[in-house]
């Protein structure tokens, strides 16, 4: 027992060492939102731009529409220890009150949550703690793309325009690689109506 609780101190402590050179995200919803693509999208992308990528993903009672997360570790260095730490997400994007009510808390206070400001509620001591962000994700999927499936290409091009964590070109490129080439047009319209309406909120 004493070995394996240094070998997590370990892990820790070289995590906490190369912290700075990190991103972490979390993207949470319910089981079958596709938002949370997005966060398989970034790990993948990260590897393919010579970096190291995690994804870990947590599906509570999917089928019935339970709380689910993904978290997502970017790093240029190796990545020692496969989960995110409560309170070192650096963004975190939520598209399901509940999901959010559970996961908030993995975010370090002044940290950025994007929330889908018809299904989220944050309280107002939450846009206290954080930075809290409302772009209607979902509708503008549904609405302005035009297909509501490509809601997680809409909350890819949201994270990286708010984290810079990944070089745009090659975060599009792996996007488009994982869908067929008859949506690529409608998915890079996604990620144009993302990227406008985060800047817009960044203003």
């Amino acid at each position: 027992m004493k070995e394996v609780k240094s070998h997590k101190m370990n892990l820790l402590r070289k995590y906490k060492e190369g912290r700075m050179s990190k991103t972490v995200m979390r993207f949470t919803g319910v089981g079958g939102q596709g938002v949370l693509l997005a966060g398989e999208i970034f790990a993948a992308a990260k590897i393919k731009a010579g970096g190291y990528g995690v994804k870990t993903a947590t599906y509570t009672s999917q089928v019935r529409g339970g709380p689910t997360v993904v978290d997502i570790q970017l790093d240029d260095k190796e990545i020692f220890y496969p989960y995110a730490i409560d309170g070192q997400v650096d963004f975190m994007l939520s598209v399901a009150d509940k999901s959010y009510k559970l996961f908030k808390k993995g975010v370090r206070e002044g940290g950025t949550i994007v929330i889908e400001p018809n299904l989220v509620y944050p309280t107002d001591e939450d846009r206290k703690k954080w930075n809290i962000v409302e772009i209607p994700i979902i509708t503008i999927a549904k609405e302005e793309v035009g297909n509501v499936i490509t809601q997680s290409v809409v909350a890819l091009a949201i994270a990286n325009t708010f984290t810079k964590a990944i070089d745009e070109q090659v975060l599009i490129d792996t996007m488009l690689s994982k869908v067929p080439a008859k949506v690529h047009e409608v998915n890079k319209k996604a990620y144009e109506l993302g990227k406008k309406y985060a800047l817009e909120a960044m203003k």
